[in-house]
């Protein structure tokens, strides 16, 4: 990775429509070293897909929560994989301290997120959840921030 590539992240991260003719422009490279370098991306992994930014309270998710869970050491990795597996669920983060889980997750509204919540307490190893609902979020984006 030089300066050249997180050019190009930084330009894909704000528009990931821009088609490589535009990024080549705008950065003042060959069409084909911006198609050769990001097809390189892609093949390693530094990039690993495309998505679209959502508003998800306008998509009825206006219910975030952030859910710290205590788990049994043996059985981490295997309750970090089915929560993963949530619909629901946007991050999860093996991490130290109290918690051994971090889990990031939307929900339609509080009955919603009980169900989550009891269903969490249900797997096999968890010991306790402590959730926290988000009042106002500030800031949701998980671009990084490359040009600097």
């Amino acid at each position: 990775m030089d300066e050249l590539d997180r050019r190009i992240l930084a330009l894909l991260q704000k528009n990931a429509r821009l088609s490589y003719r535009e990024i080549a422009r705008e950065l003042r490279v060959a069409v084909g070293t911006v198609y050769n370098r990001v097809k390189r991306m892609e093949e390693t992994g530094v990039i690993r897909g495309y998505t679209p930014i959502l508003d998800y309270e306008k998509l009825g998710f206006g219910l975030t929560a952030v859910i710290g869970v205590k788990a049994q050491g043996r059985k981490i990795v295997e309750i970090e994989r089915e929560i993963a597996k949530s619909d629901r669920v946007m991050l999860v983060y093996d991490t130290t301290g109290e918690y051994d889980i971090f889990v990031v997750a939307k929900f339609r509204d509080r009955a919603d997120m009980n169900s989550f919540v009891k269903w969490l307490l249900s797997l096999e190893g968890v010991e306790k959840t402590n959730t926290s609902v988000a009042m106002q979020v500030v800031k949701e984006d998980t671009r990084l921030g490359l040009e600097d």
